[in-house]
């Protein structure tokens, strides 16, 4: 299946845990916010049509962008949890992004997403009625702690995986999953989740390790790396 794309990224969040009065969305890395590198890395992908970014309803940093990369940002307001954002922007999409429009939904501060990784997981999404997403196997020993901060047990990491963005799926079929999830009280963490809820068995992307989402201090000085290692002199 071919056609048009469109990207969601939610950026109504606060960034809590990372800290500080900045929103960890528009902190600076290789001399761009993170929410810029991440549109500039999906609008890049041919496919693509264009992005809808969902905002607090008092986000005042926001640049204002309405094309990137010669493509339409449409802007919307976003909820107090992802899913809430999700829905918002799903319906901010423009009227010739029917149903069966494919979108992928992307962290706003997760900026290093690579090419092949969008050409792998748009192909297995094309392939599936049933969503997709970029993930990465667990290769570390995992540990379930007690109560006490001490280890309860070693956990078998066999046919573990750790969820990346971006998750794919179409248009319809995750507004479908999320007002169902909504409705139902409960709160998904990602769009497969969602999906999940509704019987179906997103396919799992191999996605690159370094396509991180930053979420402490440290996080942010290894995305400046990787960024600068990607695009030298961006921070010029």
């Amino acid at each position: 299946m071919s056609g048009d794309v469109w990207v969601v990224v939610p950026a109504a969040g606060r960034g809590v845990r990372f800290g500080g009065d900045i929103p960890k969305q528009y902190l600076q890395a290789a001399g761009r916010p993170l929410i810029e590198h991440a549109l500039r890395a999906l609008l890049a992908h041919p496919r693509v049509r264009g992005a809808v970014v969902a905002l607090a309803p008092d986000d005042a940093r926001w640049p204002g962008w309405k094309m990137l990369m010669d493509k339409p940002v449409l802007r919307c307001v976003g909820g107090d949890q992802r899913a809430d954002s999700v829905l918002a922007a799903l319906g901010a999409l423009p009227a010739s992004a029917g149903d069966d429009t494919l979108v992928l939904v992307h962290d706003a501060a997760r900026p290093n997403v690579h090419a092949q990784d969008l050409d792998a997981l748009i192909a297995a999404a094309d392939a599936s009625g049933q969503g997709a997403l970029l993930a990465a196997p667990v290769r570390d020993t995992l540990k379930r702690a007690d109560a006490h901060g001490a280890v309860a047990a070693t956990q078998p990491r066999q046919g573990l995986w750790r969820a990346l963005t971006p998750q794919a799926a179409r248009r319809g079929l995750l507004t479908r999953a999320l007002r169902e999830a909504r409705d139902a009280g409960v709160q998904v963490t990602d769009e497969a989740m969602a999906l999940e809820r509704l019987g179906l068995h997103p396919r799992l992307v191999e996605g690159r390790e370094d396509n991180l989402k930053v979420t402490t201090p440290a996080d942010l000085a290894v995305v400046e790396f990787l960024l600068q290692q990607r695009t030298p002199g961006a921070s010029a």
